[in-house]
C-alpha cells in the first residue's frame, strides 16, 4: 500500500495500461518531456519513448482526430484534452463521431479510446478554464462518462475506461491533483458504472461527484456531530453507465436526497437522477429531493467569487440542516 497524489495516480494508471498492452499509446500537448501542464503524466515519455507518448500540436480537433483513427485501425488510445473547456473546440468529435461509429458501421468499426481532460473550478482558471462540463458528455448516447474523487480511483476506473470497447470521457479535477489518499500495491482494475458508499448512514442520501466527494463527506460530519443528521454519502464515480441500484437502495433506506453538484444548476447531472428517483422510487421518499448546485453563471476568477459560487461543506451542511428541520 502506498500514498499517492492523484496526479500521480493518473501517471502510474496510464503506466499500468502501456505496460499490459502493447496497442495503448498515449498522447495531447506537453504530456512527454514536460510531464503534462498539470504535472500529471511526468516519467512516462521517459519510460516509454516517443512512439508512444507524443505531443501535438495546439489543436484539439488535430488530438481527437488522430484519436480516432487510432482506435478504428487497431490501437488503443488515450488522448489529453487539457482544460475540459476546449471539448467544446472539437465536439463534433465527442459528439458525432466517436459515440457512433460502431453504430453506424454496423459494428464493423470500433472506437476504443479514452479522453483524459482536467475538469472543474478551484483553481483560479476563470470562466474559460474553470467549467464543470460532465454533463456536455452525459447527453451524448454512445459515450461512457467517468469522474474519479481519490487516487486508487483514478487507476482502478481509467483502466477500466481503456479496457472499454466504446468511447470514455475521463473528467480529473484540476483541484484534486495534490489530493493524498492510499493505492493498493500491483494492478488495479475497477468497473465502470458502480457507485460506491463512502459513508453509511440512515437519515439522507448525499450524491457527490470529484470534488464535491471529500466536501460532501465533511459536511456529513458536521450534520452528524452538530445536528443529529446522519447522512449516507455515495461518490458516483461514473455517470454513464450510472449505477442506479445503489442509489435507488440508498434512498429507499433514508428517504431523503441530496445531490451536491459543482456543475451549473441547469440540466446539470443531479436533475437526471432525480428524475430517475421521482419515477422508481417516489413513494419511498419523505420529502423533496434538493439539489445543491453552482448557480448558472460563468464561474469568476476572483478568489473569493469563485468560493462563493461553489458548493462548499458549509453550504451542503445549511441547506441539509434546513431541509431535514433541523
Amino acid at each position: 500500500m502506498a500514498e499517492l497524489t492523484y496526479r500521480e495516480a493518473v501517471a502510474r494508471g496510464i503506466a499500468q495500461e502501456l505496460r499490459r498492452d502493447e496497442r495503448v499509446v498515449f498522447f495531447g500537448e506537453d504530456v512527454a518531456k514536460a510531464g503534462g501542464v498539470f504535472k500529471a503524466t511526468v516519467g512516462l515519455y521517459e519510460e516509454f519513448g516517443p512512439k508512444r507518448v507524443r505531443d501535438t500540436p495546439i489543436s484539439e480537433q488535430a488530438i481527437l482526430g488522430a484519436a480516432m483513427g487510432a482506435a478504428m485501425t487497431g490501437l488503443r488510445p488515450i488522448a489529453e484534452i487539457m482544460f475540459s473547456d476546449f471539448l467544446a473546440v472539437c465536439f463534433d468529435y465527442v459528439a458525432n463521431e466517436f459515440p457512433k461509429a460502431r453504430y453506424m458501421t454496423n459494428g464493423q468499426l470500433g472506437c476504443p479510446l479514452v479522453v483524459r481532460t482536467g475538469n472543474g473550478a478551484g483553481s483560479r482558471f476563470g470562466a474559460q478554464h474553470s467549467q464543470s462540463v460532465e454533463n456536455w458528455a452525459m447527453m451524448i448516447p454512445g459515450l461512457k462518462v467517468v469522474a474519479p474523487s481519490s487516487p486508487a480511483d483514478v487507476i482502478g476506473l481509467l483502466a477500466a475506461s481503456v479496457r472499454s470497447d466504446d468511447p470514455v470521457i475521463f473528467f480529473e479535477h484540476k483541484s484534486l491533483y495534490a489530493t493524498k489518499g492510499e493505492v493498493p500495491d500491483g494492478e488495479i482494475v475497477d468497473t465502470l458504472g458502480t457507485a460506491k458508499i463512502l459513508r453509511h448512514g440512515r437519515d439522507a442520501t448525499i450524491l457527490a461527484l470529484a470534488l464535491m466527494v471529500p466536501r460532501a463527506l465533511a459536511a456529513a460530519e458536521t450534520l452528524a456531530r452538530d445536528h443529529g443528521i446522519d447522512c449516507e454519502v455515495i461518490d458516483v464515480r461514473s455517470l454513464v453507465p450510472l449505477d442506479t441500484r445503489t442509489i435507488l437502495e440508498s434512498v429507499a433506506k433514508t428517504g431523503r436526497l441530496f445531490t451536491v453538484e459543482e456543475n451549473p444548476r441547469l440540466c446539470g447531472w443531479g436533475a437526471e437522477i432525480a428524475s430517475i428517483v421521482a419515477d422508481e422510487a417516489f413513494y419511498d421518499l419523505d420529502g423533496p429531493i434538493v439539489r445543491i448546485t453552482t448557480p448558472h453563471i460563468p464561474l469568476p476568477a476572483a478568489d473569493n467569487l469563485e468560493d462563493m459560487v461553489l458548493p462548499t461543506p458549509e453550504k451542503i451542511v445549511d441547506r441539509i440542516r434546513r431541509a431535514m428541520g433541523a
